[in-house]
Protein backbone atom coordinates (compact mmCIF):
# COMPACT_ATOMS: atom_id res chain seq x y z
CA UNK A 1 0.00 0.00 0.00
CA UNK A 2 1.15 3.60 -0.55
CA UNK A 3 1.66 6.55 1.97
CA UNK A 4 0.02 9.77 1.83
CA UNK A 5 1.11 13.04 3.35
CA UNK A 6 -1.99 15.58 3.49
CA UNK A 7 -1.26 19.12 4.14
CA UNK A 8 -4.44 21.64 5.68
CA UNK A 9 -3.70 25.05 4.20
CA UNK A 10 -4.39 28.21 6.59
CA UNK A 11 -1.95 28.14 9.23
CA UNK A 12 -0.22 24.92 7.86
CA UNK A 13 1.22 25.57 4.22
CA UNK A 14 -0.11 29.18 4.63
CA UNK A 15 0.81 31.06 7.37
CA UNK A 16 -2.37 33.45 7.53
CA UNK A 17 -5.99 32.42 7.60
CA UNK A 18 -6.41 32.92 4.01
CA UNK A 19 -10.30 33.66 4.42
CA UNK A 20 -9.88 37.45 6.00
CA UNK A 21 -7.21 38.06 3.13
CA UNK A 22 -10.52 37.44 0.54
CA UNK A 23 -12.63 39.46 1.77
CA UNK A 24 -9.70 42.42 2.24
CA UNK A 25 -9.02 41.49 -1.23
CA UNK A 26 -12.66 41.89 -2.52
CA UNK A 27 -13.04 44.91 -0.53
CA UNK A 28 -10.49 46.93 -2.28
CA UNK A 29 -12.08 46.26 -5.33
CA UNK A 30 -15.66 47.16 -3.95
CA UNK A 31 -17.26 43.89 -4.19
CA UNK A 32 -18.91 42.88 -0.75
CA UNK A 33 -19.89 45.80 1.97
CA UNK A 34 -18.16 46.25 4.86
CA UNK A 35 -20.76 44.17 6.77
CA UNK A 36 -19.83 41.04 4.65
CA UNK A 37 -15.96 41.57 5.69
CA UNK A 38 -16.80 41.68 9.43
CA UNK A 39 -18.98 38.80 9.38
CA UNK A 40 -15.99 36.91 7.79
CA UNK A 41 -13.83 37.90 11.16
CA UNK A 42 -16.06 36.89 13.58
CA UNK A 43 -16.73 33.36 11.64
CA UNK A 44 -12.92 33.43 11.90
CA UNK A 45 -12.80 33.98 15.15
CA UNK A 46 -15.39 31.15 15.94
CA UNK A 47 -13.17 29.16 14.15
CA UNK A 48 -10.07 29.43 16.10
CA UNK A 49 -11.95 28.61 19.61
CA UNK A 50 -13.41 25.73 17.76
CA UNK A 51 -16.67 26.93 17.96
CA UNK A 52 -17.40 27.24 14.53
CA UNK A 53 -20.85 25.58 12.87
CA UNK A 54 -19.60 24.95 9.55
CA UNK A 55 -23.13 24.51 8.08
CA UNK A 56 -24.29 27.85 9.44
CA UNK A 57 -21.18 29.34 8.52
CA UNK A 58 -20.99 28.08 4.69
CA UNK A 59 -24.89 28.89 4.56
CA UNK A 60 -24.35 32.99 5.79
CA UNK A 61 -21.45 32.87 3.58
CA UNK A 62 -22.98 31.81 0.81
CA UNK A 63 -25.08 34.90 -0.51
CA UNK A 64 -22.88 37.16 -2.15
CA UNK A 65 -21.43 34.24 -4.51
CA UNK A 66 -25.04 32.73 -5.34
CA UNK A 67 -25.22 33.69 -9.50
CA UNK A 68 -21.77 34.62 -10.32
CA UNK A 69 -19.85 33.16 -13.01
CA UNK A 70 -17.66 30.45 -11.94
CA UNK A 71 -15.13 31.16 -13.92
CA UNK A 72 -14.75 34.91 -13.25
CA UNK A 73 -14.36 33.77 -9.90
CA UNK A 74 -11.77 31.06 -10.18
CA UNK A 75 -9.26 33.77 -12.66
CA UNK A 76 -9.95 36.21 -9.97
CA UNK A 77 -8.83 33.79 -7.31
CA UNK A 78 -5.18 33.42 -9.16
CA UNK A 79 -4.96 37.05 -9.23
CA UNK A 80 -5.61 37.20 -5.42
CA UNK A 81 -3.32 33.96 -4.51
CA UNK A 82 -0.65 36.19 -6.67
CA UNK A 83 -0.47 39.07 -5.31
CA UNK A 84 -1.86 38.58 -2.04
CA UNK A 85 -1.75 35.22 -0.25
CA UNK A 86 1.61 33.53 -2.02
CA UNK A 87 4.07 36.07 0.18
CA UNK A 88 2.45 33.79 2.85
CA UNK A 89 3.70 29.98 2.00
CA UNK A 90 6.14 28.96 5.03
CA UNK A 91 9.01 27.90 3.72
CA UNK A 92 9.21 24.94 6.16
CA UNK A 93 6.06 23.55 5.10
CA UNK A 94 7.48 23.92 0.97
CA UNK A 95 10.36 21.62 2.40
CA UNK A 96 8.41 19.28 3.92
CA UNK A 97 6.35 18.65 0.69
CA UNK A 98 9.63 18.39 -1.29
CA UNK A 99 11.01 15.58 1.83
CA UNK A 100 7.56 13.69 1.07
CA UNK A 101 7.96 13.62 -2.19
CA UNK A 102 11.58 11.85 -2.28
CA UNK A 103 10.04 9.31 -0.69
CA UNK A 104 7.80 8.90 -2.58
CA UNK A 105 4.73 9.18 -0.62
CA UNK A 106 1.09 10.20 -2.66
CA UNK A 107 0.52 14.49 -0.96
CA UNK A 108 -2.75 15.72 -1.31
CA UNK A 109 -3.95 19.32 0.11
CA UNK A 110 -6.92 18.55 2.81
CA UNK A 111 -8.74 21.61 3.37
CA UNK A 112 -11.84 23.58 4.37
CA UNK A 113 -11.00 25.73 1.20
CA UNK A 114 -12.47 26.17 -1.91
CA UNK A 115 -10.90 24.85 -5.26
CA UNK A 116 -10.08 28.27 -6.16
CA UNK A 117 -7.66 28.61 -3.65
CA UNK A 118 -6.31 24.95 -3.60
CA UNK A 119 -6.14 24.76 -7.42
CA UNK A 120 -3.09 28.01 -7.94
CA UNK A 121 -1.35 26.67 -4.39
CA UNK A 122 -1.04 23.28 -5.57
CA UNK A 123 0.17 24.13 -9.23
CA UNK A 124 2.46 26.09 -7.13
CA UNK A 125 3.80 23.82 -5.21
CA UNK A 126 3.12 20.57 -7.42
CA UNK A 127 0.84 19.04 -6.02
CA UNK A 128 -1.89 16.84 -7.56
CA UNK A 129 -4.67 15.83 -4.99
CA UNK A 130 -7.16 18.35 -3.88
CA UNK A 131 -9.42 17.53 -1.15
CA UNK A 132 -11.27 20.40 -0.49
CA UNK A 133 -14.92 21.90 -0.20
CA UNK A 134 -16.98 21.86 -3.34
CA UNK A 135 -19.15 24.62 -4.32
CA UNK A 136 -22.27 23.34 -6.43
CA UNK A 137 -22.26 24.76 -10.02
CA UNK A 138 -25.10 24.67 -12.52
CA UNK A 139 -24.35 26.38 -16.07
CA UNK A 140 -21.37 28.07 -14.91
CA UNK A 141 -23.03 29.25 -11.67
CA UNK A 142 -22.72 28.90 -8.61
CA UNK A 143 -26.13 28.27 -6.72
CA UNK A 144 -24.92 29.01 -3.26
CA UNK A 145 -24.80 25.36 -2.05
CA UNK A 146 -21.94 23.23 -1.28
CA UNK A 147 -21.25 19.69 -2.04
CA UNK A 148 -21.07 17.71 1.64
CA UNK A 149 -19.93 16.55 3.77
CA UNK A 150 -18.34 20.05 3.77
CA UNK A 151 -14.19 19.06 4.22
CA UNK A 152 -13.75 19.74 7.65
CA UNK A 153 -13.27 18.47 10.70
CA UNK A 154 -15.10 14.98 10.93
CA UNK A 155 -15.81 15.94 7.06
CA UNK A 156 -12.28 15.42 6.35
CA UNK A 157 -12.78 12.00 7.56
CA UNK A 158 -14.34 10.93 4.63
CA UNK A 159 -13.25 12.56 1.91
CA UNK A 160 -9.53 11.23 3.22
CA UNK A 161 -11.08 7.62 3.17
CA UNK A 162 -12.50 7.38 0.14
CA UNK A 163 -9.21 9.11 -1.78
CA UNK A 164 -7.27 5.91 0.31
CA UNK A 165 -9.82 3.53 -1.02
CA UNK A 166 -9.19 4.93 -4.46
CA UNK A 167 -5.56 5.02 -4.17
CA UNK A 168 -4.47 2.36 -1.94
CA UNK A 169 -2.95 4.54 0.53
CA UNK A 170 -2.28 3.14 4.20
CA UNK A 171 -3.85 5.86 6.71
CA UNK A 172 -2.46 4.17 9.75
CA UNK A 173 1.29 4.96 7.77
CA UNK A 174 0.45 8.14 6.42
CA UNK A 175 1.08 12.04 7.59
CA UNK A 176 -1.48 14.77 8.30
CA UNK A 177 0.20 17.94 8.81
CA UNK A 178 -2.28 21.24 10.46
CA UNK A 179 -2.52 23.96 13.47
CA UNK A 180 -6.47 23.26 14.36
CA UNK A 181 -7.95 21.76 16.61
CA UNK A 182 -10.95 21.01 14.25
CA UNK A 183 -8.45 18.63 12.90
CA UNK A 184 -8.70 16.20 14.99
CA UNK A 185 -10.40 13.78 13.70
CA UNK A 186 -8.13 13.55 11.14
CA UNK A 187 -4.90 14.04 13.33
CA UNK A 188 -6.55 10.92 15.00
CA UNK A 189 -6.85 8.93 11.75
CA UNK A 190 -3.45 8.75 10.28
CA UNK A 191 -0.27 7.18 11.74
CA UNK A 192 1.79 10.60 11.76
CA UNK A 193 0.18 13.52 13.06
CA UNK A 194 2.06 16.77 12.42
CA UNK A 195 1.27 19.74 14.65
CA UNK A 196 2.27 23.33 13.05
CA UNK A 197 1.90 26.50 14.78
CA UNK A 198 -0.77 25.36 16.80
CA UNK A 199 -4.18 26.84 18.64
CA UNK A 200 -4.13 26.93 21.75
CA UNK A 201 -6.33 23.79 22.57
CA UNK A 202 -4.74 21.51 19.81
CA UNK A 203 -1.40 22.65 21.43
CA UNK A 204 -2.54 21.17 24.79
CA UNK A 205 -3.84 18.34 23.44
CA UNK A 206 -0.77 17.90 21.36
CA UNK A 207 1.28 18.03 24.43
CA UNK A 208 -0.92 15.49 26.33
CA UNK A 209 -0.73 12.77 23.16
CA UNK A 210 3.56 13.41 22.70
CA UNK A 211 2.42 14.42 19.37
CA UNK A 212 5.23 16.06 17.28
CA UNK A 213 4.88 20.13 17.35
CA UNK A 214 6.26 21.90 14.72
CA UNK A 215 6.62 25.73 15.68
CA UNK A 216 7.82 27.61 12.72
CA UNK A 217 8.51 31.26 13.14
CA UNK A 218 7.29 33.76 10.13
CA UNK A 219 10.63 35.37 9.35
CA UNK A 220 12.18 31.56 9.26
CA UNK A 221 13.98 31.24 5.28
Amino acid sequence: MAVAAFFDIDGTLISKNTGPLYMKFLRQRGQIRRRDALRTVYLYCRYKLGLLDIERAAASSSGWIRGRSEQAVAEQCRVWYRDMVRQYLQPAMVRRIASHREQGHVIALLSSSTPYLATPLAEDLGIEHLLVSRLVIENGRFTGDVHRPICYGAGKIHWARRFAEEHDIDLAASWFYTDSVTDLPMLELVGHPEIVNPDPRLRREAKRRGWNIMQISPNEA
